[in-house]
C-alpha cells in the first residue's frame, strides 16, 4: 500500500554534461540583479500567505524508490487550514481514498479492503518526514515549506538565484560536520525565488542528525484566479531507509470552487496489518 500514498518530494539531478556544453552553458547564464536580503523576506512574506480557500486538481504522478516504479492518478480536494481528500487510482481503479487533518490521517485501502486511522505521526513514522498538515498544503501548492514571520532568514548569494536560508553559510558547513547549535533546530531550509520574485522555484529541506533531506523543483507553473500553482513538479526524498523519486502534473485546477470532501469505511473492512 505504502507505494500508493507518499506525498513528498524530487528535483532531477541533471548529470553527465560535457565540459564543453558546460562551459556554454555558464557563459549563456545571465546573473540577476543583486537584492536586498530585506526584499526577498518581503517576497517571501507575501507567498506564504497566498492560499485559496478552496483547492481541486487532479494530478499524474510517476513514483520510483529503491524496491519499485509506479505511476498512478490523484484526486485532490482541499479546504484551507482544514482538510485535503485523496482519491488515487491505478489502472482507471480507485485504490486509496485518504483524508488528512490536523491531527488524523485516515485511509481505506480498498485494494486490501482494509483501513487505517492514526495521528498525523504516522506520516513520520512510515516514511520518516515530520510533516504539519500545514506543511503537506505548502507542498500541494508550491508556497515557502515550513516559513515562520517570527524567524530571522538569510541570504544566501549567488549570482544566479534568489535563494533565501534559515541558516547562514558557516552554521549550514558546521552542521554537515554534525555539530550541534545552540537554540537552533539542527532542520536546514533553503527557498529558491523566480527570477522574476513572483513565485517560488524550488526547495531544499535537510536534516543533518537523521540524514534525511528533501528536494523540490517546481519547473513550470501556472496562474489561476491570481494564484501561482504549480504545473509540473519534480521531487526527491532521500532517507537512510530509502529514495524516492516522484514526478507530478497538475491538471483540471480549480480555485475557490467547494468541492464536497468523502471518506467511507465500507462494511466488513478490518484495520490495516
Amino acid at each position: 500500500m505504502s507505494r500508493f500514498i507518499k506525498y513528498i518530494s524530487l528535483l532531477g539531478l541533471v548529470l553527465g554534461l560535457f565540459s564543453c556544453a558546460k562551459k556554454l552553458t555558464e557563459i549563456d547564464r545571465i546573473k540577476l540583479d543583486r537584492k536586498k536580503t530585506s526584499d526577498l523576506i518581503a517576497v517571501m512574506d507575501s507567498l506564504s500567505h497566498k492560499k485559496p480557500n478552496f483547492f481541486y486538481t487532479k494530478i499524474a504522478t510517476s513514483f520510483s524508490d529503491t524496491n519499485r516504479n509506479i505511476s498512478f492518478k490523484t484526486s485532490i480536494r482541499m479546504v484551507k487550514d482544514s482538510a485535503i481528500n485523496t482519491l488515487i487510482t491505478y489502472a482507471s481503479f480507485p485504490v486509496i481514498n485518504s483524508i488528512i487533518t490536523k491531527d488524523t490521517v485516515k485511509i481505506v485501502n480498498k485494494k486490501d479492503k482494509c483501513y487505517i486511522i492514526q495521528s498525523l505521526g504516522y506520516i513520520k513514522q512510515n516514511f520518516g518526514v515530520d510533516f504539519s498538515y500545514t506543511n503537506l498544503e505548502e507542498l500541494i501548492l508550491g508556497m515557502p515549506l515550513d516559513y515562520d514571520i517570527t524567524q530571522k532568514y538569510f541570504q544566501i548569494h549567488d549570482p544566479y538565484n534568489y535563494t533565501v536560508s534559515s541558516h547562514k553559510k558557516r552554521e549550514i558547513k558546521r552542521l554537515d560536520r554534525n555539530e550541534k547549535l545552540q537554540e537552533k533546530e539542527d532542520i536546514i531550509v533553503k527557498y529558491l525565488l523566480s527570477d522574476n520574485l513572483t513565485s517560488m522555484k524550488g526547495m531544499f529541506i535537510e536534516s543533518p542528525s537523521d540524514s534525511t533531506s528533501i528536494q523540490v523543483d517546481y519547473t513550470a507553473r501556472e496562474f489561476v484566479d491570481g494564484f501561482s500553482i504549480p504545473r509540473n513538479v519534480l521531487m526527491r526524498i532521500k532517507s537512510p531507509r530509502n529514495l524516492m523519486v516522484l514526478e507530478l502534473r497538475y491538471d483540471k485546477i480549480e480555485i475557490n470552487e467547494p468541492q464536497p470532501l468523502f471518506l467511507v469505511i465500507p462494511e466488513g473492512y478490518e484495520e490495516c496489518k
